[in-house]
């Protein structure tokens, strides 16, 4: 701990940041592979305050451990930042974790005060449940688990054609379509837990990045109205590491008016059918357990089955 040195984040520590996920990833095995392209995205989110909110431990030129608070560009009642990070397998056990948990909690008060004052301010951490110590080190500063949320995967081979309901029609994504695609989530995504409207810089470091997927992506309309989508992304990352190409259904939205009709069947229909055209190995999705929407079911329903499990952790300040 003594002789580290602690900074706050730069765009410039893409690939010190890439090396150390993926020093995690040999021991986690959570399945998360980076390039340094992967983390530079992360690094210039608009809504992740690196001076601010951020801190890393160096021993020389590498990482040791880091963290980062991503405040939401809106809130109403609650304001929900995330505090990600993570240690080094190398350097694990000697108190870095909690320090940058500690650092992390007082980081989100900060970016509170500055952006959503008059909300009440809840700090998540969002993990797989199998990351050792994860729990304990959580627990130990007062966070509670609030929320689980399903990885399911779906072994691509011979595809079926898609049942698309009468009245609607699928299109690609395009950049014509793009604000179509974002409406669509905004809307869609108004009562799911937690979530709050992408504004447009948002959409684009999170959404149509270096790892969407726009020949697997897909709105559907009634008439000429647009009332669903499905995103799609893929980590060249992951596919190097473990010879599976994995097209992952980022967002998948249906406007409420249109729910319980077969529009997500058909979304996922239609990309089950180009991923597997397209020579994708395998398609993946994470879903809250407590969906509103019925999610859990119209995915097992398509096929998907659980992989992995991650716990929503709250603290509330």
């Amino acid at each position: 701990m003594r002789d580290l040195t602690w900074r706050p984040l730069r765009p410039e520590d893409a690939e010190a940041s890439a090396d150390l996920l993926n020093a995690m990833e040999t021991v986690d095995g959570i399945g998360e592979n980076y390039t340094a392209e992967d983390t530079l995205q992360e690094l210039i989110d608009p809504y992740a305050d690196l001076e601010r909110a951020s801190l890393a431990a160096f021993d020389g030129d590498v990482m040791a451990g880091y963290m980062k608070i991503r405040f939401k560009p809106s809130a109403s009642e609650i304001h929900r930042v995330f505090l990600d990070g993570g240690v080094h397998p190398g350097y694990r056990r000697r108190g870095i974790g909690a320090t940058l948990v500690d650092a992390g909690v007082a980081a989100a008060k900060v970016v509170h005060a500055l952006h959503h004052p008059s909300a009440k301010l809840v700090i998540d951490v969002n993990r797989p449940e199998r990351i050792a110590g994860l729990a304990e080190l959580v627990r130990s500063r007062g966070f509670v688990p609030v929320r689980y949320f399903q990885r399911m995967e779906h072994p691509l081979g011979v595809a079926d054609g898609p049942v698309v309901p009468e009245g609607f029609r699928i299109e690609p994504w395009s950049e014509r379509n793009d604000e179509d695609f974002r409406a669509v989530r905004n809307e869609a995504y108004r009562d799911y837990w937690g979530s709050v409207p992408m504004p447009a810089d948002l959409w684009r470091n999170k959404i149509t990045n270096q790892t969407f997927r726009p020949e697997v992506s897909f709105l559907l309309r009634a008439a000429r109205s647009p009332v669903g989508m499905l995103v799609t992304m893929c980590w060249d990352a992951d596919t190097e590491a473990t010879g599976v190409r994995d097209a992952h259904f980022m967002a998948i939205g249906t406007l409420r008016g249109y729910r319980r009709r077969g529009v997500a069947s058909a979304l996922m229909g239609h990309a089950l059918r180009a991923a597997t055209e397209q020579g994708y190995d395998r398609a993946s999705l994470n879903v809250d357990s407590a969906d509103p929407s019925g999610g859990p079911g119209v995915f097992e329903r398509a096929g998907f089955t659980p992989a992995m499990r991650y716990v929503r952790w709250a603290l509330e300040v």
